[in-house]
């Protein structure tokens, strides 16, 4: 995978097929790579060109252990669109990915043809804050929770019931939690979760002014749908679906419907 540099940081990305730019961001702690599963294909056999990429904090990419802030992950996709001819691009994202994109259509506009935001919200809340700096304090006092229990734990937290109650599609996805099961969270991906997320955004997402979809998992327990909707309120003219029967993971819980989704509104 080819390596740039942007904004004042190394971005590892890759670009696979050929068509109008498509650019996938990825939520908190994960790697571009995800993607690779289901939506790049799905994109490809569309006939889009698509990047993904490791956002700062997950390297190969520069992990910024010292501090980040979601402007500077704005700024890092922005200088990728650039270096890649400019655009305008079609952007996605998922959880931190989607006010990443939320952020670049209101910042740069000229660089946003269309914006799909899965998983979003536009303000704080309790519970998603508190967890977060659980997750922060465990790696502060350098606590492992056993991989048997982070596994049955990350379940729970980001996929849906409909999924776990068959027992052997539970344990399918356990088997990959607890084999994916990391000792402690790396310096980058530490750092992006000391991100500052306590600014409530939907008063400024009024401004946004790009055509853009808000997808919403029925099931999703770490942003409920109801954010979601906030947001597609917020933004003029934003359309808003939602899938059912999966959490917080619906692009890989259920991908033929959340490409489906994707497709159908980039080739409108």
């Amino acid at each position: 995978m080819p390596v740039v540099s942007v904004n004042g940081i190394r971005l590892n990305y890759e670009v696979t097929g050929d068509g109008p730019l498509v650019v996938l961001v990825m939520g908190t702690g994960s790697p571009g790579r995800v993607w690779k599963s289901y939506q790049v294909p799905a994109l490809v056999k569309a006939g889009f060109r698509v990047v993904t990429m490791d956002n700062r904090g997950i390297a190969p990419s520069d992990e910024c252990a010292a501090g980040m802030s979601i402007a500077d992950l704005v700024g890092d996709t922005a200088g990728l669109i650039e270096h890649l001819g400019g655009g305008p691009a079609h952007v996605v994202g998922t959880s931190l990915g989607s006010r990443v994109v939320a952020e670049l259509a209101l910042s740069r506009p000229e660089l946003v043809r269309k914006a799909i935001m899965m998983a979003a919200t536009g303000r704080p809340h309790p519970l998603s804050s508190m967890l977060n700096r659980g997750e922060q304090a465990l790696a502060d006092k350098g606590i492992q929770l056993p991989a048997e229990y982070a596994a049955a734990i990350k379940a729970m937290l980001n996929l849906s019931p409909h999924t776990l109650e068959d027992p052997a599609r539970a344990q399918e996805w356990l088997d990959i939690f607890e084999y994916t099961a990391t000792a402690t969270p790396t310096p980058g991906v530490r750092a992006q979760l000391r991100m500052d997320r306590s600014q409530d955004r939907l008063t400024a997402y009024q401004r946004i002014a790009v055509p853009s979809l808000i997808v919403g998992f029925a099931d999703d327990r770490m942003v409920p749908p109801v954010f979601g909707r906030e947001v597609a309120t917020a933004i003029p003219g934003a359309q808003y679906t939602e899938i059912e029967h999966c959490g917080h993971y619906g692009y890989i819980e259920r991908p033929e419907e959340v490409n489906r989704v994707i497709i159908n509104f980039l080739a409108a």
